[in-house]
């Protein structure tokens, strides 16, 4: 169906990829968009199942399959075999795959704030003295001789951080003065300042963080989570992705379902206008008319499926089902009008504005509703030097915008008791070096991208409270102590839901694939 929507009838059963731009950006959500053209009074004939022989091969020969199996290349024998056996091809089910959780969870819903473009820990976390006695000194040779570095050159100088640190709460975790609230809270975060990484670019290490891959095609950590959880509220999503920041551009990649079944990639909402596009009826379309669209669609998608057994076309029945019931759930949902003015002050939210803190409220909103995996974006954090990227202005601008919300959603989550069951996790692709780039002002100066020992932090659901696990260098360099690698986290996250990495696997080309690949242990020592 080319553009990405309309088509002829018998297209209509047709998988959908996110096409056009608008359907990328929604997360796949623009789902309306087949049956709109039907003229009025035209009578629509229902495929049966048991169709003449000529048609069922006709339609067989459209199929991606036959046309890959005919085709004269290595690839037409790979889908041959794919077709001869049944084992290779991807699996139909579109639901909570585990019926039963291999450990006791202490997680149900999970909020993960991802701070895109790299925050520095050597400004926010984690202070090196080291760093202030040799500040403008030549970074030492045995640091970075094994290593590649995204921009800047090994001659490098060190830099101190400019900013003071103060201890806070029973771990003594020191947090820098540009992060005043959350020392308030110091007591029921966990910081894991041993964390590393693999990728030192932004797209690849976006995609490790949330895929458990650097190239795109895997699916999200929430796609996941659908995938083997599903959701509690069956009128919205199970993942659920927001968006705020300017900077780095982000694809849907990092939240789209790779092999998994479309139905669970993440959707992307949207906290000002209309929150999810395409969703709403066209002018002329009233829900009643809507509702009869969708029945004939689903009764033509069927018979199709009946015919060639292609599990997508069930996803795509889901998929127009779940946006249809999503007209109603979605604007509720999204209305933070009706919050008290009490929640709006602690939040430093604004409702009708696109902010992080609108979103963090938001967060809160649909994990009381049953969403279990909700995906915050902020950009904005990849201060390289220079005046729209540095670690004097810049810096503090991001702190500023997520500081307050972040704490306000810890607290707001506890009071309400949902705290216990809900993971938050905050943190971004990488960190940054203890090196310089740019130049010794105010408006130019910043740090390169440094994935080899940085700072995140995790509070609820099942995570060890008031705690620092690991550490880095003298320098801030590497993780030294309690290293914890992206698999790792992964693996526990899934652990604190009730679910062993190594059994939530998905088949597919012949291999059982899972959000941990071939690693990943469980850390321990961050459970409570």
């Amino acid at each position: 169906m080319p553009g990405g929507g309309y088509g002829t009838l018998p297209e209509c059963h047709h998988r959908w990829p996110a096409r056009g731009k608008a359907e990328a950006e929604n997360g796949g959500a623009g789902l309306f968009l087949a049956l709109d053209r039907i003229p009025s009074g035209a009578h629509v004939f229902p495929m049966s199942p048991q169709l003449p022989t000529p048609l069922l091969e006709s339609l067989k020969a459209s199929t991606r399959r036959r046309f890959l199996r005919d085709c004269g290349t290595g690839i037409g024998a790979l889908a041959l075999g794919s077709l001869l056996n049944p084992s290779l091809q991807a699996a139909p089910d579109t639901g909570a795959v585990l019926k039963t959780l291999h450990f006791a969870p202490k997680a149900k819903n999970i909020i993960y704030l991802f701070q895109s473009g790299g925050p520095s820990h050597l400004d926010l976390f984690d202070p090196k003295p080291e760093l202030s006695k040799r500040d403008g000194q030549k970074v030492p040779e045995e640091l970075v001789k094994n290593i590649r570095l995204a921009q800047i050159g090994k001659e490098s100088k060190l830099l101190a951080s400019p900013y003071r640190f103060a201890q806070h709460g029973k771990s003594g975790a020191w947090i820098s003065e540009l992060l005043p609230h959350l020392g308030s809270i110091a007591d029921d975060v966990c910081f894991v300042k041993g964390f590393h990484s693999e990728a030192f670019n932004h797209d690849p290490a976006t995609l490790f963080m949330n895929t458990g891959a650097q190239l795109a095609g895997r699916p999200g950590m929430g796609s996941w989570f659908s995938y083997g959880l599903g959701s509690e509220n069956k009128d919205l999503p199970a993942f659920v992705v927001l968006m705020t920041g300017v900077g780095q551009p982000l694809t849907n990649a990092a939240w789209g379902s790779g092999f998994l079944p479309t139905v669970h990639q993440g959707v992307t909402l949207r906290s000002q206008g209309d929150p999810v596009l395409f969703v709403g009826n066209p002018p002329g379309m009233d829900r009643k008319r809507r509702r009869q669209t969708l029945d004939v669609l689903k009764d033509l998608n069927q018979a199709r499926h009946d015919v060639l057994q292609d599990p997508e076309i069930q996803t795509r029945i889901a998929s127009y089902e779940l946006a249809y019931r999503m007209q109603t759930s979605v604007p509720e949902v999204m209305d933070i009008s009706g919050e008290s003015a009490k929640v709006h002050e602690a939040y430093g939210t604004t409702p009708g504005r696109a902010s992080f803190a609108n979103n963090c409220l938001l967060a809160r909103r649909l994990v009381e509703r049953g969403v279990r995996f909700v995906q915050l974006y902020h950009r904005g954090w990849d201060h390289h030097g220079g005046p729209d990227g540095n670690l004097v202005f810049d810096l503090k601008k991001r702190c500023a915008e997520t500081d307050q919300p972040s704490v306000a959603l810890i607290r707001d989550l506890k009071q309400r008791g949902l705290l216990d069951e809900t993971l938050v996790l905050w943190g971004g692709e990488f960190g940054r070096t203890p090196m310089m780039q740019g130049a010794l002002r105010p408006d130019q100066i910043g740090r390169d991208h440094h994935p080899h020992g940085y700072t995140i932090w995790m509070a609820g659901g099942g995570i060890k409270p008031g705690a620092v696990y690991g550490r880095t260098d003298d320098f801030g360099f590497y993780a030294v102590e309690n290293k914890v690698h992206v698999h790792d986290l992964h693996a526990t996250i899934l652990r604190l839901f009730g679910v062993d990495h190594l059994k939530l696997t998905y088949r597919f080309q012949g291999r059982d694939f899972r959000l941990t690949d071939i690693h990943g242990e469980v850390v321990e020592g961050i459970l409570a």
